[in-house]
């Protein structure tokens, strides 16, 4: 989410969309995206080009499209922009594409760019000469596919945990002893006995589900392609187990995100699973709170999956227009736009450099930016397009587990069963 590229043709069908891999960011919109040029041509400078984001909720007034048109200017033309929703997107870029009218500018949710890539909507960052030398490897990998770079990632969220800190106290929980699943649970015991509620999550039957669980299945060690391992399963036990005690409550199974955000924000328990996005809401909870990393099984971080999205050059028939579509990715994605670019969209940048800037900014950004650093793209370990058809049997088989009506080592064979006869 080429010169090379200009000659590929949109493989067949490729209607065919990862149904759920991402959507963190609801996305409205302004602008027409029509892929048309008005005025000089781009050989002369001037015209018009277009970009598609996954931002609708923002208008015209917003700093987020005031950036997009400041880059349009520095760039010596007219941008015209339209926000689509992320399932939306995904559609419309792969039909623009057969029907030869791809925007000039497009920016995906990171797990959608291996989809692209592979249909041959895509150019790669070599191909317009993109530097991305100074992006964070694992933010990167996730537009990787074949060996390949097809974009450049704007910024990422991720996942850690919230804490409220009055609910700890008097449970007599000292934050600095989560460490590890152990501490982590032994902190939820002693919420239950305080009579207080523990943790909550979202387990959700979509990718949102997926997203949540990752954390867990990675930091046990985990690998997405033996989703039965003994590693795998501890990780689904363990949310498993939490039900079964207490700690965490039925609710998880239907929780979106959203949703297990008001759980927590009710002041009732003691932790939640959340991201980035929830900031600025963390500050109107009316008590006090606190952030750390999801812990690994045995501690350290946990790799959590990256949210975020990636800017790509569109396969034009004009390669005449490669030129300014490289003027505008680099504005939106170098130096000091990257960071206008993050605080717009309330993202950690995907430079150390900008990342350094933001913390000194806001201290409070200091445990996402970890968090951001240890974790992992979705469609890395070059799954691509394999890893919807991964996700699915494995939010399937954490319901599966968490109802009750399976063990977590059944449900597990059974997601593993699933994933490899559709990755064949």
């Amino acid at each position: 989410m080429s010169s090379a590229a200009a000659s590929r043709r949109v493989a067949g069908a490729g209607l065919a969309v990862l149904a759920a891999a991402g959507g963190l960011v609801a996305c409205s919109s302004s602008g027409s995206g029509d892929g048309s040029t008005s005025g000089a041509s781009p050989a002369a400078g001037g015209g018009t080009y277009t970009i598609w984001d996954p931002y609708p909720q923002y208008d015209g007034s917003s700093p987020w499209v005031r950036l997009l048109e400041t880059c349009g200017t520095q760039a010596g033309v007219k941008v015209e922009r339209t926000g689509y929703d992320t399932g939306d997107l995904t559609n419309k870029a792969l039909l623009a594409a057969q029907q030869g009218n791809s925007p000039d500018v497009l920016i995906v949710d990171n797990p959608v760019v291996s989809t692209l890539a592979e249909a041959g909507v895509l150019t790669t960052t070599e191909d317009n000469r993109l530097d991305v030398s100074a992006i964070a490897p694992n933010l990167l990998s996730a537009g990787q596919s074949g060996g390949k770079t097809y974009g450049v990632p704007i910024g990422a969220n991720t996942l850690a945990l919230y804490y409220n800190k009055d609910v700890l106290k008097k449970a007599g929980v000292d934050i600095a002893t989560v460490k590890d699943w152990a501490s982590l649970t032994a902190a939820l015991e002693k919420v239950k006995a305080a009579g207080k509620k523990g943790i909550t999550f979202s387990a959700i039957a979509t990718e949102e589900g997926s997203f949540q669980f990752l954390p867990w299945f990675w930091g046990a060690g985990g690998n997405l392609t033996r989703l039965d391992s003994p590693e795998g399963v501890s990780a689904v036990a363990l949310w498993s187990d939490w039900l079964k005690k207490g700690h965490a409550p039925n609710s998880v199974i239907n929780n979106t995100q959203t949703t297990s955000w008001q759980e927590f924000a009710s002041g009732d328990y003691a932790f939640a699973e959340n991201g980035t996005w929830q900031l600025a809401n963390a500050g109107k909870t009316g008590f006090a709170y606190g952030v750390i990393p999801i812990p690994g099984k045995d501690g350290g971080t946990a790799p959590a999956p990256t949210g975020g999205e990636f800017v790509s050059v569109p396969v034009q028939s004009d390669a005449g227009r490669y030129t300014t579509s490289q003027k505008l990715v680099t504005c939106l994605s170098s130096g000091e736009n990257s960071l206008a670019t993050t605080t717009a969209l309330s993202y950690v940048a995907p430079t150390e450099q900008v990342q350094a800037e933001q913390v000194e900014r806001n201290p409070e950004l200091k445990v996402w930016v970890e968090a951001v650093k240890a974790a992992k793209g979705r469609t890395g370990d070059d799954l691509g397009t394999k890893y919807p058809k991964i996700s699915e049997p494995m939010w399937g088989a954490v319901q599966a587990a968490l109802s009750g009506s399976t063990s977590p080592q059944e449900a597990m064979t059974a997601a593993q069963s699933a994933a490899a006869s559709a990755i064949r």
